[in-house]
C-alpha cells in the first residue's frame, strides 16, 4: 500500500470536526435523491463553503463596481478588496511580490498565457518542450499548438506502472534544445506527488525554466514557490474551495517583465494613441478588461477558510482517509487501484473487472455518491496504463470514513448488479 503524502510537523495536529465542517456546505446537509450526499469529486471541483459564497454575495450586493477605475469611494474600496485578495494569494504561495501574481480564469488560461506570451517570444524551430507522462490536457495541448506553430518538438518524461515518473534518464532528456519543462505537481488521475523541487533543480542546472501545474497540489499541501524555485506556477480557485472562473499565474518578476502582453484592451495601458500604445507594468500588463472581481475576492475568502482550518490538519486528515480508503478498496475482489506511488495525495482511481467505469459512476450516482468516471482530461495517462477510463474517488477535509464505507457499499452493489 502506498504511503500517503505527509510533511513534518512540530506537533500532532488536532483532528478535524467533520460533522461541524459539513454545516458549512448546504449540499452536504440537505437530502440528495432521498439520502445523504457523498461528495467524492473534489479533484474535479472542491465545494465552496458558505463563508466564500456569502463574501462574494456581499461584494455583489454592497460593494459592486469596477476596480482600478475612477475616484469614487466605492471604486476605491472595491479595488482595495480586490488587491487584498491578490496579497492573500501572494502569502499563500510565499511569492516575493504581488506583482508576480496574475489573475486568470483558471489553470488552463494561465498555461496558455505562458505559452502564447513567453513561448512565442522564446521558442523557435528545432527547440524542445519537456513534459511529464502524467500531464493534464491543459498542460499538453497549449504546448502542442505552439510547437506546431514554431516547428518545436514535445518530449516526455516517462512513468512506471506504479504511476511514478522515471527520472533515471532525466539528464539525457534535458538537452541544449530544451527550452521549457512543464510538470504537474500532483496527478489528477493517480494522486502521485511528483518531486518537482528536484526536477526544477535539474532543469535550472542547465538554465532551463520550469512551469509547475499546481491545480491538484494547492488543496492538499503547502506550496512555497521561492523554496521550489519555480519559474511559473499555476492553479485554479475552484480546486481549493473557491469559485470557478478565477485562477492564478505566478511568475518570477524578471520573466514576467520581459514577456509581451497576451490580451489587449483597457486596464493594461498607460497611454493609447493611433500611433502607439504604452503598457502598464506588472501585474496589470496581463489583465486586460474588467476582471472577475467577485471571483478574486471569493478566492481570497477560500484561502482564509483553509488557513483557519490549518493545512497541517487538512493534510493529516486526508492522509489517514487515503490510507483507510486504499485498504478497504484493495479488499474488494476484482477491483484494481491504478497508481500506487509512494507519495500520494487523497485521490484513488480504480477499475472493476468486466465493468465499464461509466457504469460504475452511474450506479454510484443513483446511490447518492458523486465520483468521476472517464479519462479525466488525461488520455495519455490512460494509454500508458492500458485502460480507456477509470472511476476516480477524491477526498477532501469534509469527508470521513463513513463516506469511504458508503463508497465500498456502493461498489459492492455495482458488482451485485453486474453479477
Amino acid at each position: 500500500m502506498p504511503t500517503a503524502w505527509s510533511f513534518e510537523m512540530t506537533h500532532a495536529p488536532a483532528l478535524l470536526d467533520v460533522a461541524a465542517l459539513r454545516q458549512d456546505f448546504p449540499l452536504l446537509t440537505e437530502p440528495f435523491k432521498g439520502r445523504r450526499l457523498i461528495y467524492l469529486d473534489s479533484a474535479v471541483s472542491g465545494l465552496c463553503p458558505r463563508s466564500v459564497v456569502e463574501r462574494m454575495a456581499h461584494y455583489q450586493l454592497r460593494e459592486h463596481t469596477n476596480v482600478h477605475r475612477g475616484v469614487s469611494t466605492l471604486s476605491q474600496e472595491a479595488t482595495d478588496r480586490y488587491e487584498e485578495a491578490r496579497e492573500k494569494v501572494r502569502s499563500f504561495l510565499n511569492a516575493r511580490s504581488t506583482k508576480e501574481i496574475i489573475w486568470t480564469r483558471g489553470t488552463t488560461e494561465a498555461i496558455n498565457l505562458v505559452a502564447q506570451s513567453w513561448g512565442r517570444a522564446n521558442l523557435q524551430a528545432g527547440d524542445e518542450i519537456l513534459l511529464s507522462a502524467m500531464e493534464h490536457h491543459a498542460n499538453i495541448v497549449p504546448w502542442q499548438m505552439l510547437a506546431a506553430e514554431k516547428g518545436a518538438t514535445i518530449r516526455v518524461i516517462p512513468m512506471n506502472d506504479a504511476g511514478e515518473l522515471i527520472l533515471d534518464g532525466l539528464d539525457a532528456l534535458l538537452t541544449p534544445r530544451t527550452k521549457l519543462v512543464g510538470v504537474v505537481q500532483v496527478s489528477n488521475v493517480l494522486g502521485t506527488v511528483n518531486p518537482v523541487k528536484a526536477l526544477i533543480q535539474a532543469a535550472h542546472a542547465k538554465g532551463i525554466p520550469v512551469l509547475v501545474d499546481g491545480a491538484q497540489a494547492v488543496p492538499h499541501l503547502p506550496v512555497d514557490v521561492q523554496d521550489l524555485d519555480a519559474d511559473f506556477y499555476v492553479f485554479s480557485g475552484h480546486k481549493l474551495s473557491g469559485p470557478t472562473g478565477i485562477g492564478v499565474l505566478y511568475g518570477k518578476r524578471e520573466l514576467l517583465e520581459a514577456m509581451p502582453p497576451w490580451h489587449g484592451g483597457g486596464s493594461m495601458i498607460l497611454s493609447v494613441s493611433w500611433e502607439k500604445t504604452t503598457y502598464i507594468g506588472l501585474p496589470g500588463k496581463f489583465e486586460a478588461g474588467t476582471p472577475n472581481i467577485s471571483g478574486a475576492i471569493g478566492l481570497g475568502a477560500a484561502l482564509d477558510y483553509l488557513k483557519a482550518l490549518g493545512l497541517d490538519r487538512i493534510a493529516a486528515h486526508e492522509a489517514a482517509l487515503l490510507a483507510y480508503a486504499t485498504e478497504r478498496l484493495e479488499a474488494i475482489p476484482g477491483l484494481r487501484i491504478l497508481g500506487q506511488a509512494r507519495e500520494k495525495a487523497s485521490v484513488i482511481s480504480f477499475v472493476l473487472e468486466g465493468i465499464h467505469p461509466h457504469d460504475v459512476g452511474s450506479i454510484l450516482d443513483h446511490e447518492g455518491i458523486v465520483v468521476r468516471a472517464g479519462h479525466h482530461c488525461a488520455q495519455p495517462v490512460m494509454q500508458r496504463l492500458g485502460v480507456p477510463a477509470t472511476t476516480r474517488a477524491s477526498f477532501a477535509y469534509f469527508n470521513d470514513t463513513a463516506d469511504v464505507d458508503a463508497l465500498v457499499a456502493g461498489i459492492l452493489k455495482v458488482k451485485e448488479i453486474f453479477g
